[in-house]
This record gives C-alpha cells, sequence and structure tokens, in this order.
C-alpha cells in the first residue's frame, strides 16, 4: 500500500522529523521573519531550503529517500505551514504591543482597529 505522507516503516518517524523537527523550525523561520519586519514572500524562500534539511535528516538517519520530488514536496509544505502560522502569530502581537494605541486583538491570528 502507497503511503502518501511518509515512506519510512514508521509513522512515528514522520511525525518526529517532519512534524515535530521541520514544524518547529519552521514556526521558528516565520517568527524570525516576522520580528525583523520582513516581507511574508520571504518565508517560501526560507521553507525551500528547510524542506531540503528535513530531507537530509530523513535520509541520514533514518535511510529515507533523499531526491525524492513527492516527499521534498509534502516536508516542505508541512513545514510552509507552520512558517506562516509562525509569522502571523509574530506579527499580529507585533502589531498589538508595538501599536497598540491604535490596534486591539482580534484572535490568535487577527488584529483589528480600536473603535474611535
Amino acid at each position: 500500500m502507497p503511503v502518501l505522507l511518509y515512506e519510512e516503516d514508521s509513522f512515528a518517524v514522520f511525525v518526529l522529523v517532519t512534524l515535530i523537527l521541520g514544524g518547529a523550525a519552521g514556526w521558528l523561520t516565520g517568527r524570525a521573519i516576522a520580528l525583523t519586519w520582513r516581507r511574508p514572500w520571504q518565508i517560501v524562500l526560507y521553507t525551500l531550503l528547510l524542506g531540503l534539511g528535513i530531507r537530509f535528516i530523513h535520509y541520514s538517519v533514518f535511510g529515507g529517500t533523499l531526491l525524492s520530488a513527492h516527499y521534498y514536496a509534502v516536508d516542505t509544505a508541512i513545514c510552509m505551514g507552520f512558517s506562516f502560522l509562525g509569522f502571523r502569530t509574530a506579527r499580529v502581537a507585533q502589531m498589538i504591543t508595538q501599536y497598540g494605541w491604535i490596534n486591539e486583538s482580534g484572535g490568535l491570528l487577527r488584529w483589528h482597529r480600536k473603535p474611535s
């Protein structure tokens, strides 16, 4: 039976490497981009490199395929999702903290203008 998300014998390897390690690295990547006031499109560039790193960990530690476009796309997409979430949460915190006189929290991923 072909597995679409992971190639290893264990789902735990996929969870550890891609979701936990890759997700945490993606979250921190997005957060770092937001904290330095960079544009969100830069997340794509850094996450493409992060996907290569995650693919290398699968290859070197767990014997996965290094040059697999399918699994690279899966790893990169998951890391990119975490990166955009990290970026958005950091940006919301910035906008509320630094511009608190005009913005207020609208939830975890949103802010809005204070009523005048």
